[in-house]
């Protein structure tokens, strides 16, 4: 039986937990939306939730990799790209959305609000991108 490689790696959790833990990012990243929104708002649910969750990567790490179908595009490099380079779209390029990628360059992800809405889906993007081209489906651009 094959093992799926992992999706999620811990120390970009830590990475994430570390440069924009306060709002969410980590939680983010391991598919955790609500809480992620909820951190976004409560700074971490003052800062106490953001202390917490240096101990609790490790299992939203494993939870994670179950989750989430790997393939070609890899989930790490999409979100560390969007955590530091978002407004400009550099995460969408390396998806391969082109289209949307230029759109974000040139409206700063579209006044910020795409890059909030990547928040909630980028998992959902990677996952339904690797799904395609696991099965050998054109992607569109």
């Amino acid at each position: 039986m094959q093992q799926q490689k992992e999706t999620h790696l811990t120390p970009i959790g830590y990475l994430l937990w570390f440069f924009g833990g306060i709002f969410g990012y980590h939680r983010f990243y391991y598919g955790r939306q609500l809480t992620g929104l909820l951190w976004m708002l409560t700074a971490g649910i003052f800062f106490i939730g953001w202390i917490v969750d240096a101990f609790l990567i490790p299992g939203m790490n494993r939870d994670a990799n179950n989750q989430f179908k790997s393939g070609e595009t890899d989930y790490s490099v999409a979100w560390v790209l969007m955590l530091f380079l978002g407004i400009f779209g550099a995460h969408r390029f390396y998806m391969g959305k082109i289209g949307t990628g230029v759109l974000y360059l040139l409206t700063l992800g579209l006044l910020g609000f795409g890059v909030i809405y990547d928040l909630f889906t980028l998992n959902g993007q990677v996952s339904e991108r690797n799904g395609e081209t696991a099965q050998g489906e054109p992607v569109p651009a």
